[in-house]
């Protein structure tokens, strides 16, 4: 998926935002993302709850998880998300900011379509985030990092219902 070279409508913010949701729902944490011609691929670790010990005591165990996201699954993600946020939720909160992946993607998404990289690969661990970003120079392509500690994607969260009405909200420098 090449976002800038595919439909207007299509963007980080939004892409991510509703991949989030979608991680939200998994229960999959330390995820990594890897955008493709294709999509994205994601890896994670989830909670398997339908292992038993041999004393027959349920408990969950964690292994990593692997899922490829092609355009046509990101167009229906982002459709359920908008489809979402426009329904009545006996969890207000919830539904107009939704859970703490999608509350990032979408932040960290917003950052990445200021930049307008070329390719994206993303990896978070314990709600910190490092971003390498294929740019366009004037010398060439070359890649570069970008790091979102656990307090500044919070604080860029906090303000995300400002920026929605008075501008975006600002990024830290890197």
């Amino acid at each position: 998926m090449r976002i800038y070279e595919g439909s207007p409508r299509q963007d980080f913010e939004e892409v991510l935002r509703s991949i989030g949701a979608v991680l939200d729902q998994r229960g999959m944490r330390e995820i990594s993302i890897t955008e493709i011609p294709e999509g994205f691929v994601v890896q994670g670790l989830v909670l398997d709850h339908a292992a038993t010990s041999a004393w027959s005591d349920a408990y969950a165990q964690q292994h990593k998880e692997t899922l490829t996201f092609v355009d046509d699954d990101i167009a229906r993600f982002m459709e359920e998300a908008l489809s979402r946020r426009d329904q009545p939720a006996t969890d207000a909160a919830h539904r107009l900011d939704g859970g703490p992946y999608e509350q990032a993607l979408r932040v960290i998404g917003h950052y990445m379509d200021e930049q307008r990289p070329r390719d994206v690969f993303l990896l978070e661990q314990d709600g910190a985030y490092v971003l390498r970003l294929l740019m366009s120079t004037q010398s060439g392509a070359r890649h570069m990092l970008v790091e979102f500690t656990r307090d500044e994607v919070a604080g860029l969260v906090a303000q995300g219902p400002t920026g929605r009405t008075s501008g975006a909200p600002a990024a830290p420098a890197r």
